[in-house]
């Protein structure tokens, strides 16, 4: 159930902005990034995701149908406006047909943040995605 509602929230954050998503033909890869302190206590200690005012979450998800998740090999890097980069490590949360790919990074205050991910799918297709992110520590 806790998954559940965490997928749910991931998913939410993805639909939940105009620009969110990247479309190539059928496929639709959604992407996010938000604070870790959005996600609750329990939801974070069984995923495995580490809670703190400076640390946050890159979500990515590949889709051609809502809901039906497609299997990717997914990596990716953040850096900041001095150049300063910090490797995105993926994992794969699934349920039922979901799969999201989610990764931690750290950052400060009202930090401008670029990603940079690519998707390597089961088809050898590849996919890049890039997306910028302004980041603010709630006190």
């Amino acid at each position: 159930m806790l998954n559940r509602i965490f997928l749910v929230t991931l998913l939410t954050m993805s639909l939940g902005h105009a620009e969110s998503f990247k479309q190539y033909g059928e496929l639709k890869i959604f992407y996010s990034a938000f604070p870790s302190a959005f996600i609750t206590a329990d939801i974070a200690k069984k995923n495995n995701i580490v809670r703190g005012i400076n640390r946050g979450v890159v979500n990515i998800s590949a889709m051609t149908q809502l809901s039906k998740g497609l299997n990717a090999t997914v990596t990716g890097v953040v850096s900041n406006i001095m150049q300063q980069n910090q490797t995105l490590s993926f994992s794969a949360i699934r349920e039922g047909t979901s799969i999201y790919y989610i990764a931690p990074f750290k950052f400060e205050n009202e930090d401008y943040l670029t990603f940079k991910v690519k998707l390597e799918m089961n088809n050898s297709d590849q996919y890049d995605i890039k997306f910028q992110k302004l980041m603010y520590i709630d006190k």
